[in-house]
């Protein structure tokens, strides 16, 4: 394929050759360049780039790791079936992250604590975020490609817009988990500062409760004479029957305020 290298600019050459390369549709001399980049859903996350060229005759792909160009079979059809592939395998792969998703939602709604929801919600939106990103730039320049080649002779029109279609699919789908996501985020945080204004709340009634004590005790912490009950043996039981009986008085008023707020 010396001579299609011969061909091709070299800057062109170097985008083949990048395996990140964003979606591009370039119209040359000679030969168009096609660069697809899509998402592959595995253990972990992968973005790759897939590089074609195609001329009046023939199409070819780039084979990053032997370095040289394959002729495919057809001029239209070889792109395709390689597009294809990964399109279908994008599309049926992505209900892993749907299913984390629905796991996730179901564990918020049966009010489990989940110790690493943030971290789990993180890396759901942060993957989602970019198979997103990547469809749209993809879906835009496949439909430069097709709005290109659709008036061209045995150009699979068809084939192309059903593969078009699979993934605007994924976009969509990608697009609705975010929003679920965003969801499930608002109700994790609305159930959160739920939890935290109850407690608040249980120690602003325990600071209020204990509030009669600590002016009992820094009353009769003073050191000045004429203290009640200062004189004779039954003093600090009485301070003891005032505290007690300071403690339920109070409890009793908030007792009832919580009643009448409930009502």
């Amino acid at each position: 394929m010396e001579h299609l290298e011969r061909l091709i600019d070299n800057l062109h050459l170097e985008d083949l050759r990048n395996e990140l390369h964003p979606s591009i549709f370039d119209e040359n001399e000679g030969y168009d360049m096609f660069i697809l980049r899509l998402p592959v859903i595995g253990n972990v996350l992968e973005i790759r780039s897939m590089g074609f060229i195609i001329t009046p005759e023939h199409s070819y792909t780039y084979d990053r790791e032997e370095k040289v160009f394959k002729e495919l079979k057809g001029r239209f059809d070889g792109p395709h079936a390689v597009v294809d592939k990964v399109a279908d395998r994008l599309l049926s792969s992505f209900v892993k992250y749907q299913d984390l998703t629905v796991d996730m939602e179901e564990t918020l709604y049966l009010d489990k604590h989940i110790d690493s929801f943030m971290t789990d919600w993180l890396g759901l939106k942060r993957d989602i975020l970019r198979i997103e990103r990547v469809l749209i730039h993809a879906s835009d320049t496949l439909t430069r490609f097709i709005e290109y080649y659709e008036k061209t002779e045995n150009f699979p029109v068809n084939h192309y817009v059903d593969l078009h279609e699979h993934i605007d699919r994924t976009k969509r789908a990608a697009a609705l988990q975010l929003s679920k996501l965003d969801y499930l985020y608002s109700f994790y945080s609305a159930r959160t500062n739920e939890k935290m204004n109850r407690l608040i709340y249980f120690l602003t009634i325990i600071s209020a409760i204990f509030l009669p004590l600590n002016l009992v005790v820094g009353f009769f912490g003073m050191n000045t004479s004429g203290l009640p009950f200062a004189e004779g043996s039954s003093g600090t039981l009485s301070a003891v029957t005032l505290m007690l009986s300071l403690v339920i008085i109070t409890s009793l008023v908030f007792y009832i305020w919580h009643l009448k707020t409930e009502r």
